[in-house]
């Protein structure tokens, strides 16, 4: 132990309890546990990821049956590349960690979604070593940029990500008959920090889902949640109920936000809000600290509140399967 680095070692705020780099991240490729979710018409069915994955193998467990799906796609969120204090000084190797789970999944996914804050400070070398990392998917990725990725005003990350979008980077897509709408609302953030969409993006969200009828599967995907998880802390969408009228029509929308780096799930109807954790480092919960902000945990827990979130499409009945993995599950105490 003496002859090895110093900064081969991540230590928790006692700094005693420091624990090989290469073993953290090796042990945060396990699937881990989460919640497995059946969305059909605005109605969730949860089960425990411990009954879905084989802890020795990482993968599905013999004899169970899950709902065949059509396709699946993998959001993930908030990898602040470039990020480097106490509450995880390796957002690189987390995040390849997660794209290690993402490759070695069974049935691979047809995309992923990303939702924001790819970068912690818009330069041009994280984005760079994101777009590295994200290369080994051999996967398309679909971005939405998150306040940090906007530091320039959008400018570099229009650049890099923007090509076929409209105004500040927003965008829809179909795929296997689910209509995704990728939204920008962390440009312009008001009152402490809510999120913002604008009359333009508004009005063009109006205009694409004019043609489609109501029983299209809808995907809305942006950074910021699009209801009020704690508008306190900017956790939230100023202007969203204007978006979330037009969508009420559907019988199945999803709505997928990064941001607050944790999992909180609303049903509205038949809108399902669901936030998702962060590849990087966890936030305190809605009020429980004085503000938000990166949260350091014990290096040994940093693993099971990092993770990613797997979806499933089902064509004949609409629905949506959402599955939440953390990096690796907490040791018991």
């Amino acid at each position: 132990m003496e002859n090895e680095k110093k900064d081969d070692f991540i230590h928790s705020d006692n700094n005693q309890d420091g624990i090989d780099r290469r073993g953290f991240l090796e042990c945060m490729a396990w699937a881990g546990t989460g919640v497995l979710f059946m969305m059909t018409g605005g109605i969730l069915k949860s089960y425990g990821m411990s009954q879905v994955i084989d802890k020795t193998t990482g993968g599905i467990k013999k004899g169970l049956i899950l709902p065949k799906s059509d396709f699946s796609f993998v959001q993930i969120s908030d990898s602040h590349i470039g990020f480097n204090k106490a509450a995880n000084p390796d957002v690189t190797g987390t995040l390849q960690a997660t794209i290690a789970k993402i490759n070695a999944m069974p049935d691979a996914p047809k995309f992923i979604l990303h939702t924001g804050d790819l970068s912690h400070l818009a330069q041009a070398d994280q984005f760079d070593t994101l777009d590295q990392s994200m290369k080994s998917t051999n996967r398309q990725v679909f971005y939405v940029p998150g306040e940090h990725d906007l530091t320039d005003n959008g400018k570099l990350y229009l650049e890099r990500y923007g090509k076929g979008t409209k105004g500040s980077g927003w965008y829809s897509f179909d795929s296997n008959g689910v209509h995704f709408i990728g939204l920008v609302n962390a440009l312009v953030q008001v009152d402490g920090g809510m999120g913002t969409l604008g009359d333009d993006q508004l009005k063009w969200l109006a205009d694409d889902l004019k043609g489609l009828s109501n029983s299209t599967p809808i995907v809305v995907f942006a950074h910021i949640p699009l209801w009020a998880v704690y508008p306190q802390w900017g956790w939230g969408t100023k202007d969203s109920e204007q978006a979330l009228m037009l969508l009420r029509r559907f019988g199945s929308v999803s709505v997928l936000n990064g941001h607050i780096h944790q999992t909180i799930r609303k049903v509205e109807g038949n809108i399902t809000f669901h936030t998702a954790m962060s590849t990087a480092f966890p936030q305190p919960a809605p009020g429980s600290a004085p503000s938000p902000g990166p949260m350091k945990v014990p290096a040994e827990k940093l693993k099971s509140v990092l993770g990613l979130t797997d979806v499933n499409y089902v064509e004949n009945n609409h629905t949506l399967a959402v599955t939440d993995s953390p990096l690796m599950e907490a040791t018991a105490q």
